[in-house]
C-alpha cells in the first residue's frame, strides 16, 4: 500500500493524508501540484517518470478495516529540495515525453 508521506520532497508543504494538492510518482516520490508544475515541470528528479494526484484513503472503515487507522500514513519527512539547475538540464530531454512514453 501506499505510504501516504507527509510533506513535499522539495519545499516541504505538508500533505496530509486527504491531502488534494499532492503527486507521486510510480516510485511514490512525493511532491506538491505547485512543485510539480512550476518546478520539476512534471518530471520527477528521482526517476525521470511523471506525477499523478495521490488517492486519498479513506478515515473510516467501510470495509474489510481497509482505512486509515489500520494503516496509518508515513511520518517520515524526506526533505530533498531539488537543485533547480541540475533539474532544468534532466527535465528539458523528458518533458516533451508524455510520461506514458517515457
Amino acid at each position: 500500500m501506499l505510504e501516504l508521506r507527509p510533506s513535499c520532497e522539495n519545499c516541504n508543504k505538508s500533505l496530509p493524508p486527504a491531502s488534494l494538492d499532492a503527486r507521486i510518482c510510480s516510485y511514490e516520490c512525493t511532491f506538491c501540484a505547485s512543485c510539480v508544475a512550476d518546478v520539476l515541470e512534471n518530471v520527477c528528479p528521482n526517476c525521470g517518470g511523471g506525477f499523478v494526484p495521490r488517492p486519498v484513503r479513506p478515515s473510516y472503515n467501510w470495509k474489510g478495516n481497509n482505512f486509515l487507522g489500520a494503516d496509518p500514513p508515513s511520518t517520515t519527512i524526506k526533505h530533498r529540495p531539488v537543485d533547480t539547475a541540475i533539474h532544468a538540464t534532466f527535465a528539458a530531454r523528458l518533458r516533451t515525453i508524455p510520461p506514458q512514453n517515457r
